[in-house]
């Protein structure tokens, strides 16, 4: 396809005294039967239902829950014509036969568009994704592999969706999760760096009703790849955490607990019944918790899912327009000048929806040349 996007509206689309010592061990007193009398926190904070975004906190921004049933590919590794009917195409957000084609006019996913300021993290449970960026770097992963990208200072990429069985259908379902970066890391150099999926840590309980993938931070003896180097995540005292739970039928298990001040979610996407700290969940809901007490996690029915975020809020002011996240009005006025001005390096690919060839296995191709082959 030879057709460019027009770049300023794909980005507008893409478009918070001292008393005496006889008077000590009276006040020692009072407080202890005061903090008696007090109430306990509840466990659970908020309950939310969720829906094609998914709200987030500090130091998250959101996250999406991509689930489409895409048909066969056809030679162009895109869905056949016939099922464009009906489609605004280049704004396809809406399900139409099970799937959307995203801002993709032939191949569904989303072409080259800029980003500054934060990380995506993009989470392939089912089907591949197509990497390209400004930088030169390339990539197919998916199938339970994470990609991990640090926008910095300003990178385009593209993410495309290529449906490359022709026989048969190629479902494809995904998170991506928005990261915020601090101020003082706001700025610096792109960086991407893929978590395959025989490298990311599993916890598993003796009876093995339960299966946790450790994406992000740690859980047990299970430690997560480390992030890449500018992100919060780096800091193992933020405690950010990205854990992808899989419970059996009537599994129970205890959530450890988190220092007071990180945010914890835990997001409730597959599966029918939930019982979180003796609270009935209803399936596709948010529920958010106080990350210092330990919380007990019943599955009541069939297999369950639930992706967990958490993290210690950075605590910043979050001014976002579009693909770009900074702190000041000012900040973003800058970017979509510096953006509109070098394109962040520009496009080095032939198409703005770039694609690999069908038959090429999982890769990544680095910024300064080193390639991973996955087959």
């Amino acid at each position: 396809m030879s057709e460019k996007y027009p770049r300023r509206n794909f980005v507008t689309r893409l478009s918070l005294g001292i008393t005496s010592l006889i008077a000590m061990p009276i006040t020692r007193v009072a407080n202890t039967l005061k903090k008696e009398q007090e109430p306990m926190k509840p466990v659970i904070k908020n309950i939310k239902p969720l829906g094609f975004v998914w709200e987030t906190a500090d130091p998250f921004l959101f996250c999406v829950h991509h689930e489409d049933y895409f048909p066969k590919g056809n030679d162009l590794m895109g869905p056949d014509i016939s099922n464009f009917k009906g489609r605004h195409l280049g704004d396809d957000f809406i399900i139409k036969d099970g799937f959307r084609m995203y801002h993709g006019k032939t191949v569904p996913g989303f072409p080259g568009h800029p980003h500054r300021g934060f990380e995506t993290i993009t989470v392939v449970r089912k089907g591949l994704v197509d990497h390209a960026d400004s930088l030169g770097a390339a990539g197919r992963y998916g199938n339970g592999d994470v990609q991990w990208m640090t926008a910095g200072k300003g990178v385009q990429h593209s993410e495309m969706f290529p449906l490359l069985k022709k026989d048969e259908e190629n479902p494809m379902e995904l998170f991506q999760i928005w990261l915020n970066l601090p101020k003082k890391n706001k700025m610096v150099d792109a960086h991407f760096k893929m978590l395959w999926s025989d490298s990311i840590p599993r916890y598993l309980n003796e009876e093995k009703t339960i299966d946790i993938e450790v994406i992000a931070g740690k859980l047990g003896d299970k430690i997560a790849a480390s992030p890449p180097p500018d992100s919060w995540a780096a800091d193992s005292t933020n405690e950010v955490a990205i854990w992808n739970i899989k419970m059996k039928t009537n599994a129970k298990w205890t959530l450890p607990r988190a220092s007071a001040g990180v945010n914890r979610t835990l997001y409730f996407y597959e599966g029918k019944g939930l019982n979180v700290a003796d609270q009935t969940i209803d399936k596709y809901c948010a529920v958010e918790v106080e990350a210092d007490m330990e919380i007990t996690i019943e599955n009541l029915s069939t297999d369950a899912s639930i992706l967990v975020l958490q993290g210690k809020p950075i605590g910043e002011p979050v001014i976002q327009y579009g693909p770009f996240v900074m702190n000041t009005k000012e900040e973003i006025n800058q970017a979509f000048e510096d953006y509109h001005e070098t394109q962040f390096g520009g496009w080095p690919w032939p198409k703005y929806d770039q694609v690999h060839d069908r038959n090429k296995g999982r890769f990544a191709k680095h910024s300064d040349g080193r390639l991973e082959e996955k087959g």
